[in-house]
């Protein structure tokens, strides 16, 4: 059997988790929530780009990360590299836009590290955590 090399390995899929149930302090119960309007966004967003910058991304939805008090909030995760956790997001067109293009970032980050300086405006601020990968016992 021939070990793969370097240039055959991907990179692990980054999944980009969006709750669709935040709703910022203030937003009545009645009216749609404004996570749910970000995910949309993202989705729509996701169009525009190019079928090469998504192979490496997964887009999702989750009900309820728990980021109820800093909500809109959405997750970065991939096996093997930091989870960056964010809250604070506006549910608009330009935050969706930075949302995909942070998960290129941790796309092309070995590691997953999204230095702050390099993250798209929107998610310079609003981090929640960053939680390392998991430990794999061998």
């Amino acid at each position: 059997m021939t070990k793969p090399s370097l240039n055959t390995l991907q990179a692990p899929i980054t999944e980009v988790i969006v709750c669709t149930t935040c709703r910022p302090a203030g937003v009545p119960r009645d009216q749609p929530a404004p996570g749910a309007a970000l995910f949309e966004a993202v989705q729509v967003a996701a169009w525009d780009l190019d079928p090469a910058q998504l192979a490496q991304v997964r887009i999702r939805s989750v009900e309820c990360m728990t980021g109820c008090n800093r909500a809109c909030t959405v997750t970065f995760q991939a096996a093997g590299k930091y989870l960056y956790y964010f809250g604070d997001l506006s549910a608009d067109t330009e935050t969706a836009e930075h949302i995909l293009a942070c998960a290129q970032l941790h796309v092309q980050a070995a590691d997953g590290t999204l230095l702050r300086n390099d993250r798209p405006a929107r998610l310079r601020n609003g981090i929640l955590a960053r939680i390392p990968p998991l430990a794999i016992p061998g």
